[in-house]
């Protein structure tokens, strides 16, 4: 789901209904409806597969600076729900079009862990959201390359395997309280 400046607000209580499983698979968001329990998109009795384990907030590095406080707090109200009511839901963010932000990385996709700009701008996006800095992933889109490149790759794999590893763990934790 997107958040352009143009977006009407989205129902936070519907998004917590989504974290928790409620919302079968197909399901359309719509910010002029509220999904209830008689809808038939509506899941009664989600299993853990329905449920997210993840939370992954996209940002563009290009924009987030512009992104102003009602974007930010949308986010910021997600990512609580996702750590409320004893759900501690993993949380990560992802920095996008990193070298549309720094000449530097677009010059050369290595300087990205040495870039002071990037490295303010990942700070900015944690501070902002609420994210742990160490759970702030800077990738470079492909875009107009029609080959791939492997530091480009590299940075984006490494946030999906984090992604990844967050989300076993986290089943792995609910599966060890179930067994307690």
């Amino acid at each position: 789901m997107g958040l352009e400046r143009n977006d009407k607000p989205f129902d936070v209580e519907t998004i917590k209904l989504a974290l928790k499983g409620h919302i079968k698979e197909g399901y359309t968001f719509n910010p002029n409806t509220i999904l209830t329990e008689s809808d038939p998109s509506y899941n009664r009795t989600p299993s853990l597969h329905d449920q997210v384990h993840v939370l992954v907030c996209v940002v563009s590095a290009a924009t987030l600076t512009i992104l102003d406080d009602e974007h930010m707090q949308k986010l910021r109200d997600v990512r609580l729900a996702a750590r409320d009511e004893g759900r501690g839901i993993v949380q990560v963010a992802i920095l996008t079009h990193i070298d549309e932000a720094c000449p530097e990385v677009k010059r050369d996709i290595k300087n990205v862990y040495r870039s002071k700009h990037l490295k303010e701008q990942m700070e900015t996006l944690s501070k902002r959201l609420g994210i742990q800095l160490n759970c702030v992933f800077p990738v470079r889109n492909y875009s107009h390359e029609i080959e791939t490149d492997d530091d480009m790759d590299t940075l984006i794999l490494s946030a999906v395997r984090r992604i990844i590893d967050y989300g076993e763990d986290y089943l792995k934790d609910i599966t060890d309280k179930e067994n307690s």
